[in-house]
């Protein structure tokens, strides 16, 4: 990455302004994250999205935060622009900015398929980081992969990986893994949490009330995740280490097999993947 120049005043927190714009879900689990952390002041938050609905919700997420009528106006003074739409709409977005973006600001792309060269052609600008975040990060428990882009300078770099890091995991990557990535921990909550439901289902299907259920199914996912990470451990020594000989369990994990689970989520990650390198050309 390239050197900061002499009189660049580019700091880890304090004086931060964030522009967003789009505030789906994803943002709002970002800009409340990243407040919620302390590392950003609400009312350095400015944001713009057409949807009144979605514009209400990222107020009562972020009460101090400023709505704004248009992107420009949203950019107008932000540090970082951090763009977060669906991939349809981000031509137009980037259109908007194009040559409009603060002297000295950086977009941060969270849009899923759009690699930084044609991020970069759109909004007429190099300085572009993508980003693949997970909704997690809404709770600070988040996995977010970080293109290496050699245009943007160390101390920018950094200062996002570190506004990043309060919202979770960051993983510096090169940008042709990100798709992979999108595929695992970006769509990853998704099936995850049909996982929980099925477990949920299962138990009432064996006599347990509804919310039980749920809330078994929810704190055992919890706490393997937890313990597989605290250990280290591959999934597979953990699965052995319960399955007991004409036990339980090794009964429930033929099944599993049997009904293909495993070819089931490796399928879903990579047409996942896939799905996000289509993105780029529609």
């Amino acid at each position: 990455m390239s050197e900061p120049a002499a009189d660049d005043h580019i700091t880890l927190t304090g004086r931060l302004q964030l522009g967003f714009i789009g505030a789906g879900q994803m943002a709002l689990a970002l800009a409340s994250g990243f407040c919620r952390s302390g590392q950003l002041d609400p009312a350095a938050v400015h944001f713009f999205d057409p949807s009144p609905e979605a514009g209400e919700r990222f107020r009562a997420a972020v009460p101090s935060s400023t709505s704004c009528p248009t992107a420009v106006e949203a950019a107008a003074e932000a540090d970082l622009i951090v763009l977060a739409v669906k991939p349809q709409h981000a031509e137009g977005a980037c259109r908007s900015l194009a040559g409009r973006l603060p002297a000295g600001s950086t977009v941060v792309s969270v849009v899923a398929g759009l690699p930084l060269s044609q991020l970069a052609a759109w909004l007429d600008t190099r300085q572009v980081i993508r980003v693949m975040p997970n909704t997690p990060c809404l709770i600070s428990r988040g996995v977010l992969a970080i293109a290496e882009n050699d245009d943007i300078a160390d101390a920018r770099f950094a200062q996002v990986e570190h506004l990043l890091s309060t919202v979770g995991h960051v993983h510096r990557l090169p940008e042709r893994l990100i798709d992979a990535v999108t595929g695992l921990s970006g769509s990853g909550p998704g099936f995850v949490a049909m996982i929980a439901e099925a477990l949920a289902d299962g138990g009432v299907l064996a006599g347990l009330p509804r919310p039980l259920a749920q809330q078994l199914a929810v704190q055992t996912l919890a706490g393997t995740a937890a313990l597989l990470e605290a250990t280290g451990d591959h999934p597979a020594a953990l699965k052995d280490r319960v399955a007991s000989p004409a036990g339980t369990t090794i009964a429930g994990l033929a099944t599993l097999e049997r009904m293909g689970l495993r070819a089931a989520v490796i399928s879903a990650v990579k047409a996942a993947a896939d799905r996000a390198t289509a993105l780029a050309n529609q």
